[in-house]
Parts: C-alpha cells; structure tokens; sequence
C-alpha cells in the first residue's frame, strides 16, 4: 500500500500524533455521522464467529455451516475441450461429463464421470485446501468455466 498525506485545516499538513483511544479520539469518533448496515466483517471484535447472516437471493446463508456437518457437492453436466480431462484413475476423459465438486474435511475435490455413468474419477490437480464450506460453490463456478468447454 502506498502513503497517503493527511492534511489538516486549509490544506496545511495533519500534527503527526499517536490516537487516543480513550480520551479525546475516542470521544470524536462518537460525534460523526452513524454508521448503518452492519459492523462487522464475519467476526466481532473478540475474535468470536458473528452470527450467520441472510443473504437473500443467492440461495445460500453466509458463514452457515451445511446441513448434517458432513460433505457436501455440487454438480454441473459440461463438455471437455480438446485434449479432455485428466485424470487420476484412467488418464484422460473427453466429451460429455459430468462434474462434481465435493468438500468434506476441509478439503475440496473435483471428480468426473461419463455422463449417466456410475463410476467417478478424481480430476488431476483437482484437490486443495478449502477450510469454509461457504467458498464451494465458488470453487464449483470457477472449475466449471474451466473445464466446460463445449465450443472446443
């Protein structure tokens, strides 16, 4: 981040001086205009998990955790590009597909199938860290634009 100069009445420069948070700055910040909305970022000023909070029309609860605790998934049908997916168990797939982005333990997995088939297959590379079960769906967009490829 760069320095940003701070000035004082009529463009002089801002006294350089440590905030007080107890005497005068503390009793200045009191007299702005209040703030609405809420007041904090996911967590509270003690370090403690705010509660979880409504975010309305985009199907899902912010910091919520999914239902039952367990794994959770999502899946999408795509169409791999040239070259196909890689994967783990049998190397390459290619056309129709389906995707599925699992999380469970903290971790998020990606796996394929042949359209309609039974068996899946881990995507190479496909496995990292994903400590918030809130950033799967996220994760899922992302590998879906990746992975889907239907024009080539």
């Amino acid at each position: 981040m760069g320095e940003q100069a701070v000035t004082g009445a009529g463009g002089a420069p801002a006294e350089e001086r440590t905030p007080d948070a107890t005497g005068d700055d503390a009793a200045a910040a009191g007299t702005g205009p209040t703030p609405t909305g809420p007041a904090s970022a996911g967590m509270t000023a003690d370090g403690q998990q705010a509660a979880p909070a409504d975010v309305s029309g985009a199907g899902m609860s912010a910091d919520a955790a999914p239902a039952g605790g367990g794994p959770t998934a999502r899946t999408a049908d795509i169409t791999a590009g040239p070259g196909g997916v890689m994967t783990d168990e049998v190397g390459v797939v290619t056309g129709e597909l389906t995707l599925r982005t699992e999380h469970a333990d903290g971790r998020v997995t990606l796996r394929v199938q042949y359209k309609d088939a039974d068996e899946w297959y881990a995507v190479t590379g496909g496995t990292a860290p994903l400590a918030d079960p809130a950033g799967l769906d996220a994760v899922h967009t992302v590998a879906v634009g990746l992975l889907n490829r239907p024009e080539g």
